[in-house]
């Protein structure tokens, strides 16, 4: 199943009894209809229903802005989790970037340089957005979500800058042109169970990390005394049977600030990094036909790696979103 593109108003839905009127696996904002610079794709594995969302929100926050974001859902419930957080998150985010009280910059580094006042309430925005978040989806009295969750890695362009925040597994790349040709640059880490930092808040929490036998490349977060419910990321919304044993909904967030030579940003679900690398999706980005083919053109080279590379298995959901910081046509014609 391929992707339900919707072009819809610029107005969210705030309400969480709205969000199960949107079903479509990727949606698409924007305050005008201009050439659209980004595309997105879904597309269902062979494990079932499509538990993936993505949006791409042009003209976010200010003029030439943007969000995008993608969520990697589970669980039972995974696909209504993934499609909530999706629909909410954008508009939850600017109330909560209002909300944030005027802040000092603080002298956390942002590669030598301390960042702006703007950029601390953006990270302060996405912690508190997030904690809402995760609260909201624990008052849906009719939605169990006691073993169902969803990752996010969202990315909000405001001029200049980058801000990542990042949930889970999902992963977050950027394209940079060098003398060599285009390079991927990974703006996130994988938040797994594997993860030292995140194993040892696990276990302090009493959480156990432990691989399956038939798996033991892929570790897993399980209660203390009972074998569930084998959890393969560190932190997610939802899952709550978990939350009192290591699994946060608190992200990761980081500032990059784009140069000249940054072209793209790709974000995509594990299904599609279990069996691509960054430096072939970042190429693939980079020789696709346009942008608006670019990232069903990820998803097919995915799904065909899927295939080769495991023949037996099941295929994963794939779903990508391609934010151009330049136009293919016209390179350093969208330079910030």
């Amino acid at each position: 199943m391929g992707i339900c593109i919707s072009i819809a108003s610029s107005e969210i839905h705030d309400q969480a009894e709205d969000q199960h009127h949107f079903h479509e696996n990727v949606l698409y904002f924007t305050e005008t209809i201009p050439h659209t610079h980004g595309s997105l794709y879904s597309k269902q594995g062979t494990k079932g229903l499509n538990q993936d969302a993505a949006i791409l929100y042009q003209e976010y926050g200010i003029e030439g802005g943007a969000f995008c974001g993608v969520f990697d859902g589970h669980g039972k419930n995974g696909h209504i989790v993934s499609n909530m957080v999706r629909n909410r998150l954008p508009s939850l985010l600017v109330s909560q970037k209002y909300g944030v009280a005027k802040l000092e910059p603080t002298p956390e580094s942002n590669n030598g340089r301390r960042p702006s006042k703007d950029l601390v309430k953006w990270k302060q925005a996405c912690i508190s957005a997030f904690k809402v978040m995760n609260k909201e989806i624990k008052l849906q009295h009719n939605l169990d979500c006691s073993t169902s969750g969803t990752t996010a890695v969202v990315v909000v362009r405001q001029g200049e800058y980058l801000v990542i925040a990042n949930l889970g597994d999902s992963r977050a790349v950027l394209g940079t042109m060098t003398e060599k040709g285009i390079k991927a640059v990974q703006l996130t880490t994988d938040l797994k169970p594997g993860l030292p930092s995140e194993a040892e808040r696990i276990r302090n929490c009493k959480g156990r990390v432990l691989a399956l036998k038939e798996e033991p490349h892929i570790p897993r977060v399980w209660l203390p005394h009972e074998d569930s419910p084998g959890l393969a990321m560190s932190r997610a919304f939802g899952d709550f049977l978990l939350k009192d044993h290591g699994l946060i909904a608190v992200p990761d967030v980081l500032y990059h600030r784009l140069s000249p030579n940054d072209h793209f940003i790709v974000l995509a679900t594990d299904g599609v990094w279990d069996v691509l690398n960054n430096d072939q999706v970042a190429s693939i980005v980079m020789e696709a036909e346009s942008e608006q083919a670019a990232a069903r053109t990820v998803v097919e080279a995915a799904t065909a790696s899927w295939k080769r590379k495991f023949p037996s298995s099941n295929v994963d959901d794939c779903t990508v979103v391609c934010l151009f910081l330049q136009d293919k046509r016209h390179p350093s014609s969208l330079a910030p």
